[in-house]
């Protein structure tokens, strides 16, 4: 299914996710949302990574943003987010095995991004016009950092993750909202 399909598709949750939706939809109707890293507004892909039971989730100390958050990246001209979303975490946790739990949208978000030195060069102020998905993983399965995105990585409790982050608009707005939708997973049985 192509992203406008799956945009019209999605349920919003409650009205940032129904103001996003609509935003995105009439960016991608009018052909100003790229896939790539060249305009100011371009297309991401994060996760939400639970386990099994559904007691924990992993997250990823940024070292950009100096907090821990969510895995997930840019499409890099990737038209398939839900690829980019599990190369992101294979790539930042070094997890090997990770699973969509399903492959429709599971939460939307238009996120602004402050100017920040990347590898020492400056990336101007920009926005992230996000997808995310939830994925599930083996909170046994060993990670690792990415030294140059994140210095640790590892799985907490719902709400120990939501305490985690340094970013007050991510604990109320994303991580809060991303953790009360889990409800509508039961976990895996063992």
């Amino acid at each position: 299914m192509d992203l406008m399909a799956q945009l019209r598709a999605f349920r919003p949750w409650n009205e940032q996710e129904e103001r996003d939706q609509r935003a995105l939809l009439r960016l991608l109707e009018h052909g100003q949302a790229p896939y790539g890293r060249e305009d100011p507004a371009h297309w991401t892909a994060s996760a939400w990574v639970a386990s099994p039971d559904r007691s924990q989730v992993l997250m990823a100390y940024h070292n950009v943003y100096g907090s821990w958050a969510w895995l997930g990246g840019h499409a890099d001209g990737e038209r398939d987010l839900l690829s980019v979303a599990l190369r992101e975490v294979r790539e930042e946790s070094g997890l090997e095995e990770v699973r969509p739990l399903s492959r429709d949208l599971y939460s939307l978000e238009i996120l602004t991004v402050d100017g920040h030195e990347k590898r020492g060069r400056y990336v101007s102020s920009h926005l992230h016009l996000n997808v995310t998905f939830l994925l599930e993983a083996d909170p046994a399965a060993p990670v690792r950092c990415k030294p140059d995105e994140n210095s640790l990585v590892g799985w907490f409790g719902l709400g120990e993750a939501v305490a985690a982050s340094t970013e007050p608009w991510f604990q109320k707005r994303v991580y809060h909202k991303l953790n009360a939708k889990l409800a509508a997973f039961p976990p895996r049985e063992p």
